[in-house]
């Protein structure tokens, strides 16, 4: 019956969807201000849990970025390339690794370019996608093309170059480019050099990524090894510290513990969602339809669109082997500021493919209800809170408190606030597991940066309160409001320097 009538208005539906992240965000912010006054022992006990929730995430956060990074030490010394010859078809696994890219400096292209170049697996084995944007300028567009073709173009078993050139229906993005790409990778790659697609996998990477010289080793010895290869992402470990030395910082905290939150969510495969730079079966990705052109949330809308046309059999494996990536950066400290925004308000824009997951949730027959509502759950958990966590664990019961002194002298109004502080001051203790795990993955202090400035990295920290605010609640509550409003974002490509 609810089915029916979701069909019968799913217009309305959907943008009722659109609506309900802000609104509950808003309310969940507000509650404790309006709430101390009509119901202070509920908000006095709605903090309290609140901040139990954040203790427990703490520790959830420490232990399993603790698992990952054991993981990935073992995981580098591995010999990938001599375990995968022991499987008699590794030779025919062809890896195609699509570039979408606008703008990108010739010598961010070239990084990534020599990262792929430097694998060691054969490299007539993989095929790599230039994916161009036809509105960049063509000057610059063809000098980065002849450039990276001199220098890579024999190297691997294909070189494409791609022109996209947006058309209606689409909508700026990684998505639309990423779909061009490889339906054009399809007909010049796998059909003309004969591919068996059963073999081909896809990765989606960033223009700035910066692959482990194992990568590609270990997702082919992965894909072969797993029975399960066709309903399977793969997932490594994304961390922002390309460039981490020259962050104001401000953004080198953030992204700092950005790159901690990616390795925490590895272990986890109730919840792990692939991001930013990704594989799957070409054989997959051929099924469910590639990329949607008219989404920006491109990594989390092409798992849940699989997640749901495979019947709930659609999985995440983490490969634990670093990739490093670039955090925002421009020429300028205020510039590097907001370029950081607007790149978390771009990730938390990811909350607008909610209303998809949550109505095929209704309307998709054939997924086991239970792994649907852990999927869900998690995702409205991650996505809902990102704005309202700051404001509850930071000012917490202090101001509604001070609103209503009437509770203050209460015993539960006089004991919550010491209570509260202890909770989450025990919760600090965890983020020195973090910073432990981040100075062994993080690259060694480089010549231009004085020791008495890296001596100081851990004090930055303190700054948490500060960018904890101004670039994570504010991104985030940002786009939960431009979406409440119906004021849609458009893709805005994080500027590299």
């Amino acid at each position: 019956m609810f089915k029916d009538f979701v069909i019968k208005h799913r217009k309305g539906f959907h943008r009722a969807l659109e609506i309900l992240p802000g609104f509950v965000s808003w309310n969940l912010i507000l509650f404790p201000y309006w709430g101390i006054l009509v119901a202070p022992l509920a908000v006095a006990y709605f903090v309290l849990l609140f901040d139990i929730y954040w203790f427990f995430q703490g520790l959830t956060v420490a232990v399993t970025s603790s698992i990952s990074h054991l993981r990935i030490e073992a995981s580098k010394r591995f010999d990938w390339k001599e375990e995968i010859k022991s499987l008699p078809d590794w030779q025919q696994v062809q890896h195609i690794v699509v570039i979408p890219t606008y703008k990108e400096p010739l010598h961010i292209l070239e990084r990534t370019f020599g990262s792929l170049a430097h694998q060691d697996l054969p490299l007539k084995q993989m095929h790599v996608v230039l994916a161009m944007e036809a509105k960049e300028d063509e000057v610059q567009r063809s000098r980065k093309v002849k450039a990276l073709k001199t220098k890579f173009s024999k190297k691997f078993g294909t070189f494409l170059v791609t022109v996209h050139k947006l058309v209606p229906g689409e909508v700026v993005g990684k998505a639309a480019n990423e779909r061009y790409a490889t339906l054009v990778a399809k007909k010049e790659i796998i059909q003309k050099k004969k591919l068996d697609e059963r073999y081909v996998t896809v990765t989606s990477c960033d223009a700035d990524h910066y692959f482990h010289p194992k990568h590609f080793a270990c997702l082919t010895y992965k894909f072969l090894d797993d029975p399960e290869r066709y309903y399977k992402f793969w997932q490594p470990a994304v961390m922002f510290y390309q460039n981490i030395w020259k962050l104001p910082a401000p953004t080198r905290v953030v992204n700092s513990l950005s790159s901690i939150w990616n390795l925490s969510q590895l272990p986890r495969k109730d919840r792990l969602v692939n991001a930013q730079n990704y594989s799957l079966s070409f054989k997959l990705l051929d099924q469910v339809g590639y990329w949607d052109a008219d989404v920006i949330p491109e990594d989390y809308h092409i798992f849940f669109k699989t997640f749901y046309k495979t019947g709930g059999r659609a999985e995440v494996e983490a490969i634990y082997l670093p990739l490093f990536a670039d955090a925002p950066e421009s020429d300028s400290w205020w510039g590097t500021i907001k370029n950081q925004y607007f790149q978390y308000q771009r990730w938390a824009w990811g909350v607008s493919d909610d209303p998809y997951v949550i109505q095929n949730f209704f309307l998709t027959p054939g997924v086991p209800f239970t792994t649907k509502a852990f999927r869900l759950i998690s995702l409205i958990r991650e996505h809902f809170l990102w704005p309202v966590n700051w404001f509850i664990i930071t000012l917490g019961i202090s101001i509604p408190v001070f609103l209503n002194p009437s509770f203050a002298r209460t015993v539960i109004g006089y004991t919550l606030p010491g209570l509260s502080s202890g909770i989450l001051t025990l919760s600090l203790s965890f983020l020195a597991v973090m910073l432990f795990i981040e100075s062994k993955h993080k690259p060694p202090r480089p010549h231009y940066v004085p020791a008495w400035r890296a001596a100081m990295v851990p004090f930055e920290y303190l700054l948490m309160p500060i960018v904890g605010l101004f670039l994570g609640a504010l991104p985030g509550i940002d786009a939960h409001t431009r979406l409440m409003l119906g004021k849609y974002m458009e893709y805005r490509v994080t500027e590299k320097v």
